[in-house]
């Protein structure tokens, strides 16, 4: 018996050839696009799980204020004291370690190789962190200075297929060799650790007394606790402890600990790569529901778009003893073959898209993972519920109906069947307007993020890295490369405006000394404003002179450029600013010499906070602003100059606004993921209207026949076919707009600079909703109304 049913669906399916590949192609897509979503929300969610002792390692996360003030700065940056004390004081800490990361230029022979991700970190790393050495001794590998541990990438990459324990090199301007004393396997891809190469912290040589206080933040520290339920009880003791630590000094400094394996996708502070957002997982895994759920309806709208075809054959089968069981049991066995079909597909087509999709959200997506327990499990039970509802919603139909009336041919399928019908019709098109206008909206902001003026110009300003060893030779550099006309300018900082700047303290010279407001500052040379094309409004820039005063040994004296709100938060409009005296950090007194425009020197998600430049003799970035005009010529003229004038560095380099576009890297993976799926769902949607459609006017064909003997015409028709179709449209648009429109205030309340949501943005949606709503219906209503009358009412 079954293997009967399995033969008559075949036949069923390759008879009905169109429907079939209609049905087969609109699940497959949208279990492909549930199947990479599926991936990526994986991937997301999974990061750090490898960590064993994740739930107990907390991360420290400082705030600070001065004055007893509200809090004027929080991060994921500690100072170097602040893992020593918390494990001596607390017995709720078994461990601690010290992490910073920087970008090192590393040299091996005739090898000179800038490594982007070379960390420093205490001994203590291995016992808290999950790595695990292939060579050498963990206990061992970081207690000295200058001891290094290498990925397996990094130690091919150097030292090919010797044993590179014990080799030796060196790393940047330090003098001492650093020696390799272990090798471990190269990090996962989910990781929030990530790194080529671990150096000991004690390489960093950091003075003994920085031990001593609480500032000087510019490190990571990680704690690792008894269990997972300290992390609230120490909590709770860091407040009253910090107290007395400060007690007597005008600032407060608490900490507040992360849970590790929470930080990836809750956290606002990056870890050592970027982070994501755990609300972009629910958008994403909700987009991949409803494509699926739309991508199913479409299949149950097309299953009834032919069950009138299937009338007179359920009617036979009846007449010759056929039940309700066995009907249900063969329309199940065309949905698993049509389903199990569609399965296959979307496998192959997902491991063939997924190289596309991992460069669309910069992820290292494995295909393999498509074939685990977890997905196959996954994909069977959606067989399973596919069949059942695409298979019972026709049977049951049709098996109701006695086969005298439908071998009559007078079989109408109406009342609770068409209601349903229409309501997933709604319910589909409901969903894809929601997408659009999402889609719209989330765009709309990107596009504002990527052109709102920031009070400086990041476009065509080349990026190269700087050390001590350069600041003798910047003059020469700059008039070197300042001789090709396409270089407009060159200047130095420690920081470009979209990286910010580092956190110090300011204060007018009538304030007390005791009270400080917090800043973040910049130092610069006289070329800085003009490179990056800032705007002064009150004063004059800083001149070469100004950086010689500020680098005397003795009585050096600074001239300042505060933004708009340093210069409101010190009590001065622009005007009245310049020629006052101030302190930066007490350790710099000087006078304003300008006020520059208020710029965005952080994400758009916070509100622009004062701001300082002054002047210094050295620097860690170059930036070269050129005019973007034959640029491949004008950047090998640079790296001649480079290779000329900084022998003892490789050529690297890359534009600001590449920085720009990596603070909204999870937005502008959202906004191409729903663009591509916005368009899919619609799409889809569109078909399970076309099998409506048609559904519909092979029940009315012979209504149609006698319109047109009567005269109508082909419009006529057209229209009376259509307008119930394109008011399910309108009413789907009715419940779309104000879901739509509470979604994407709420994602646009992160950002504290945002576009406005404008009533065009819907008028849009529902235009471009109702004319494919239309174009989809008139593929059937006109071959209908076009069709030959004496075909369809010769029966009667």
């Amino acid at each position: 018996m079954l293997q009967n049913y399995f033969k008559v669906a075949i036949r069923n399916l390759l008879k009905n050839k169109t429907a079939s590949a209609i049905n087969i192609f609109g699940l497959t897509i949208g279990l492909t696009c549930c199947l990479l979503i599926s991936l990526y929300i994986r991937h997301e969610v999974s990061f750090d799980d490898f960590q064993k002792n994740g739930d107990r390692i907390a991360r420290v996360i400082m705030e600070y204020s001065f004055d007893g003030g509200s809090a004027s700065g929080k991060g994921n940056y500690t100072s170097v004291r602040v893992a020593p004390v918390l494990q001596r004081t607390f017995p709720e800490v078994e461990s601690a370690v010290r992490m910073t990361a920087y970008e090192k230029v590393v040299y091996y022979n005739d090898k000179m190789i800038s490594e982007k991700h070379f960390m420093y970190a205490d001994p203590s790393f291995f016992k808290i962190f999950s790595f695990r050495l292939k060579d050498g001794d963990a206990n061992q590998a970081l207690n000295a200075p200058y001891d290094v541990v290498l990925t397996e990438s990094a130690a091919k990459k150097y030292f090919g297929e010797q044993n590179p324990i014990g080799k030796a090199f060196r790393v940047g301007n330090d003098s001492n060799l650093y020696h390799v004393t272990g090798v471990m396997q190269d990090l996962p891809d989910n990781s929030q650790v990530r790194f080529d190469f671990l150096a000991s912290f004690s390489s960093l040589g950091i003075r003994p007394e920085s031990e001593n206080t609480y500032w000087n933040a510019n490190y990571t520290t990680y704690l690792l606790l008894n269990n997972n339920r300290s992390i609230a009880g120490l909590q709770a003791k860091l407040p009253a402890f910090m107290k007395k630590e400060m007690q007597g000094a005008n600032a407060t400094i608490n900490f507040y600990l992360e849970q590790f394996n929470k930080i990836h996708l809750y956290s606002p502070y990056d870890s050592f790569v970027p982070n994501n957002s755990i609300s972009y997982m629910f958008i994403l895994g909700a987009v991949a529901l409803l494509i699926l759920i739309i991508a199913c309806s479409t299949y149950i709208n097309l299953s009834t778009a032919r069950s009138l075809e299937r009338a007179k054959e359920v009617g036979v089968r009846k007449v010759i003893g056929a039940g309700k069981n066995q009907l249900f049991w063969q329309f199940i066995g065309e949905s698993v073959l049509v389903c199990l079909a569609a399965v296959v597909l979307s496998l192959l087509v997902a491991s063939a898209l997924l190289p596309f999709f991992n460069k669309l959200t910069n992820a290292t997506l494995d295909g393999a993972s498509l074939l685990s327990l977890p997905f196959i499990s996954f994909l069977l039970v959606l067989v399973v519920l596919v069949s059942l509802l695409a298979g019972a919603y026709p049977s049951f139909i049709l098996a109701d109906f006695r086969p005298v009336t439908v071998l009559k041919g007078s079989f109408k399928n109406t009342g609770k069947g068409q209601t349903l019908r229409r309501s997933l019709i709604v319910f589909q098109f409901a969903i894809s307007v929601f997408l659009i206008i999402s889609t719209f909206i989330v765009q709309r902001q990107l596009y504002f993020i990527q052109h709102a003026k920031l009070g400086y110009d990041r476009e065509h300003i080349v990026v190269l890295p700087m050390d001590g060893k350069m600041v003798q030779s910047i003059p020469l550099m700059k008039q070197q490369l300042k001789s090709n006309s396409n270089v407009l300018n060159v200047s130095y900082c420690y920081r470009t405006p979209v990286e910010g700047g580092g956190g110090y303290n300011m204060r007018s010279a009538s304030m007390p000394q005791t009270q400080q407001i917090a800043v973040t500052a910049n130092p610069i040379d006289e070329d800085f404003v003009p490179t990056v094309g800032m705007q002064i409004i009150a004063g004059e820039n800083i001149s070469l002179q100004d950086v010689k005063d500020a680098s005397l040994d003795s009585n050096a004296r600074f001239h300042f450029i505060l933004n708009e709100s340093a210069a409101r938060q010190l009590g001065w409009s622009a005007q009245d600013a310049v020629g006052k005296r101030m302190f930066l950090d007490d350790t710099r007194p000087g006078i304003v010499k300008a006020v520059v425009k208020d710029f965005h020197f952080r994400s758009m998600r916070e509100p622009i906070k004062p701001f300082v430049l002054f002047p210094e003799a050295s620097g860690r970035e170059i930036m070269v602003k050129i005019n973007g005009a034959y640029l491949t010529q004008t950047i090998a003229f640079i790296e001649s100059k480079w290779k000329e004038l900084v022998p003892h560095r490789p050529f690297e380099y890359h534009f600001m606004d590449e920085d720009y576009n990596e603070l909204y890297s999870a937005e502008l993976r959202l906004g191409k993921v729903m663009d591509l799926f916005a368009g899919i769902a619609i799409v889809l949607a569109c078909l399970g209207l076309l099998g409506l459609s048609a559904y519909s006017a092979q029940q009315r064909i012979k209504e149609i026949g006698v319109r047109k003997v009567l005269g109508a015409s082909v419009s006529s028709i057209v229209i009376a076919l259509s307008k119930d179709f394109i008011r399910l449209t309108v009413i789907a648009i009715v419940i779309a707009f104000p879901v739509a429109w509470w979604a994407t205030t709420k994602w646009l309340e992160d950002f504290s600079y945002r576009t406005d949501i404008s009533w065009t943005i819907y008028l849009i949606a529902a235009i471009l909703t109702i004319v494919l709503a239309v174009l989809t219906v008139s593929l059937q209503t006109v071959k209908a109304a076009m069709s030959n009358p004496v075909k369809s009412l010769r029966t009667e």
